[in-house]
């Protein structure tokens, strides 16, 4: 028996008018299905005398699941606040492509309330984590994450290793990690290849390499990645969000994170339609 969701959270990256009307309609359908609502403090022009918005540590507590309001932006921003501590998200599409949100805004009512009763698919999605040697702090990523010059029109030169297997030494604008969830984001629009979610993968992706002869490397997700570079300036940065700036010799290790989004999707959920209607595949 699927899970049914007793107490489910809202959030987006915007206060803008329509957010805020489809914000209020989840909560209509949440409150008619007599579940209990959360609010994140992005949605505080929804409290009322009876909801106020909920501190992350609450949401993260008490929380079955959440539904991210806006674009891809929103749903890699909160997967990284909330998916990553195991809270199940919905995605409503309010941005252009969409790959991770999933219901139409004129389709809201009737899919929220087919996967409140239970009538959902779910897949889970890896993070990727990052770390720099001689800095405490990991890094979360679910898309990509991606080492580059900072600059523009300017080469960093970095070594490769796989599982401590020497790969290659390239000059290049930078070099693209990404997971299969980030396959149809920032690695596509630099030349690389759509994987399937299903598939337990990284992508490398050089970005403008010097050399005729540099093709994407698809790698096991066990992996792990190491980035060498010595004596250059060079930023990294997930999810196109979050960036540190590094200098010097520094060493960039790159795995599997141990937690997994769980993504909920309407029953009719089909990749390989999303990809023909946001990629404008032929049908014919």
């Amino acid at each position: 028996m699927k899970k049914t969701f007793n107490t489910v959270a809202l959030c987006s990256n915007s206060n803008k008018d329509h957010i805020f009307a489809i914000a209020s309609q989840c909560m209509e359908v949440l409150v008619s299905q007599k579940v209990k609502v959360l609010i994140d403090s992005s949605l505080s022009s929804l409290s009322n005398s009876k909801i106020k918005p909920s501190k992350e540590k609450e949401i993260i507590k008490n929380a079955d699941l959440l539904i991210a309001i806006g674009g891809d932006g929103t749903m890699l921003k909160y997967s990284r606040i909330y998916g990553y501590k195991g809270i199940p998200i919905l995605g409503i599409n309010l941005g252009k492509l969409g790959f991770l949100t999933d219901i139409n805004p004129q389709d809201l009512t009737s899919d929220l309330l087919r996967v409140l009763k239970g009538d959902f698919s779910q897949d889970e999605r890896s993070f990727l984590e990052a770390s720099v040697k001689g800095r405490k702090k990991e890094f979360i990523a679910l898309n990509e994450v991606v080492i580059h010059s900072g600059s523009i029109a300017q080469l960093i030169e970095f070594d490769l290793f796989i599982n401590n297997s020497f790969v290659y030494r390239q000059k290049a604008d930078g070099l693209i990690i990404s997971s299969p969830t980030g396959s149809t984001a920032y690695s596509l629009s630099g030349g690389g290849p759509i994987v399937h979610p299903e598939l337990e993968a990284f992508i490398l992706t050089p970005m403008l390499p010097q050399s005729l002869s540099t093709s994407p490397l698809v790698v096991k997700d066990n992996s792990l990645i190491r980035i060498s570079i010595n004596k250059q300036k060079a930023t990294l940065s997930f999810d196109s969000h979050n960036s540190i700036v590094l200098s010097g010799n520094n060493q960039i290790k790159i795995c599997k994170a141990q937690s997994k989004l769980s993504l909920i999707h309407p029953i009719n959920h089909d990749f390989f339609e999303g990809c023909r209607n946001k990629l404008s595949w032929s049908t014919h």
